[in-house]
C-alpha cells in the first residue's frame, strides 16, 4: 500500500517497485504468450507498416519481450535499432541485425557493441520504449535513470526527435494515473498484450 503522506518521489519509487515486481511474477508462458500478442497489435498498425527505421529494445527484469515483432520487422526488409547508454546520459541507437555482436552494459542489458552503425534519434520512424507503467494520458514510468527522457527532449536549434513513440508493456502494469515531471516525454500511443491505443483516442 502506497502511504499517501509520502512525497511524488517517493511514491513513484514505491509504485516502480510494485509494478516491477508484478512483470517479474509473470511466468515463462504468460511471457511467450504476451510477447506474441504484442507483435500482433503492432504490427497490423499504419505506424508500423511504413515504417522503415524502428527502435527496439532488448528486455530485461520482465519487459515485455519485442522480439517476435523485432523478427518481423527484420524480415520484413526493415532497418532495427538497439538503444545504447552513453556515458552523456543519453542513448544511442545501434544498427541491430543477424550477425550483430552484443554485449552487456553496466546494468546488464544487452545492447550492439561499439561499431555498430548508428542513427539520430529524429531520423528515426517509429520508437518503441520499455516502461514499468503508464496511464492512458500517455505518462509513462520508467526505470528512473531518464535516459529516454533526455534523448528525445526537443533542444533549441536541433531536429525534432521522432513523435512516434509507443510505449510497451503488460496490461497488468496499468495505472489510472501518474505524476507526470516537466522534463518527461509524453508517449504517443500505448501497447500491451492486450491492444494498441494512441493517446487522445
Amino acid at each position: 500500500m502506497i502511504n499517501n503522506q509520502t512525497t511524488p518521489s517517493d511514491r513513484k519509487k514505491q509504485l516502480r517497485q510494485q509494478l516491477r515486481q508484478l512483470r517479474r511474477s509473470l511466468t515463462p508462458a504468460q511471457q511467450k504468450r504476451a510477447a506474441a500478442c504484442l507483435a500482433q497489435h503492432i504490427s497490423q498498425h499504419l505506424w508500423f507498416r511504413q515504417a522503415k527505421h524502428i527502435a527496439f529494445y532488448l528486455p530485461s527484469d520482465g519487459e515485455i519481450d519485442p522480439a517476435p515483432l523485432l523478427a518481423l520487422a527484420l524480415a520484413l526488409g526493415k532497418k532495427c535499432y538497439l538503444p545504447v547508454v552513453l556515458p552523456s546520459g543519453k542513448l544511442q541507437f545501434r544498427t541491430i541485425k543477424a550477425g550483430t555482436r552484443l554485449t552487456l552494459n553496466k546494468y546488464h542489458i544487452v545492447e550492439p557493441a561499439l561499431g555498430a552503425r548508428a542513427r539520430p534519434a529524429w531520423l528515426l520512424d517509429l520508437i518503441l520504449l520499455p516502461l514499468v507503467g503508464f496511464d492512458l494520458r500517455g505518462n509513462r514510468l520508467g526505470m528512473g535513470g531518464g535516459y529516454y527522457d533526455r534523448t528525445l527532449a526537443t533542444v533549441q536549434g536541433r531536429p525534432k526527435p521522432c513523435r512516434r513513440r509507443i510505449g510497451l508493456a503488460h496490461q497488468c502494469q496499468q495505472v489510472t494515473a501518474l505524476h507526470g515531471d516537466s522534463w518527461d516525454i509524453p508517449l504517443a500511443a500505448i501497447a500491451t498484450d492486450k491492444a494498441l491505443r494512441l493517446i487522445g483516442n
